[in-house]
């Protein structure tokens, strides 16, 4: 069927939807009796059907067990990072080695600039996207301050051309190259929250190791959302939150992912 917009046209692509079955798993919130048409799984996901039993599992062994469920409840809790990490590990495209649950998205982002982002000379400029998720922006500048720089100078964003919104992958590549030497890391969000553009996660890695440069990634728009490959395409880092396309819920703990050519490496 050619692409018309028409109800039938969008009937029949959901018909015709492999996914479709995924729909019957959600809860979807009602308005006037209907269920909306859910568009704001990029702010909070839906909630799975069977969320409320996972969750009764949880307050039946803290009930049953107190402190003792740290260790034997059905998921004891003082290892509960590591029952995540394999389907995590599967979900971003990495080794298990590379990756840990923990945390949320900006603390676990923190304690990795405090990692990759070293400056030194004047390798000390933090290079992203125009219009970043503004809870990374205020990282960048708290790490950078922290340094006893300027974000003001530091702190460098890839500019749209006149009249677009969207970023050319040559304008990314070009930006970078102009920097250069000053350069310290590369930190994209591998999804822009605003226009939804997704960035070459190997291209940006590539041209910013080549330039001497760190490169790591926010995937808080992209777990869940892209088919991911991060320990193929090589950044560094990268961390994501899991309570948008991964509907963990609110509070839901996130994830960070450090490259395996790292692992035994002396990093602060």
């Amino acid at each position: 069927m050619a692409h018309v917009n028409t109800l039938a046209y969008a009937q029949d692509l959901d018909a015709r939807d492999p996914l479709r079955a995924f729909r019957d798993e959600f809860h979807f919130p009602q308005h006037e009796g209907r269920e909306v048409i859910y568009f704001t799984g990029n702010s909070l996901g839906l909630q799975p059907k069977a969320a409320a039993d996972a969750l009764k599992q949880e307050l039946d062994d803290w009930a049953r067990l107190g402190v003792e469920g740290h260790f034997h409840a059905k998921h004891p809790w003082y290892a509960y990072h590591e029952e995540l990490t394999a389907s995590s590990a599967r979900l971003v495209g990495a080794m298990e080695e590379e990756v840990v649950v923990m945390n949320q998205l900006t603390s676990n982002l923190h304690f990795l600039l405090v990692s990759f982002y070293r400056p030194k000379g004047k390798r000390v400029k933090i290079l992203t996207e125009k219009r970043p998720f503004p809870s990374d922006t205020y990282a960048f500048a708290s790490q950078i301050a922290f340094h006893g720089l300027d974000p003001a100078t530091c702190l460098v964003e890839v500019q749209p051309r006149a009249g677009e919104h969207t970023l050319r992958p040559e304008d990314i590549i070009g930006r970078i190259n102009e920097l250069g030497d000053e350069l310290a890391l590369v930190c994209f969000g591998a999804v822009n929250f605003l226009t939804g553009q997704a960035f070459d996660i190997k291209g940006i890695t590539a041209a910013a190791h080549a330039v001497g440069a760190f490169a790591g990634f926010d995937l808080a728009h992209a777990a869940g959302n892209l088919h991911l490959k991060l320990h193929d395409d090589g950044p560094d880092f990268a961390c994501w939150c899991s309570y948008k396309y991964l509907n963990s819920g609110p509070g839901g703990v996130a994830g960070a992912f450090v490259h395996q050519r790292h692992l035994g490496t002396d990093l602060p």
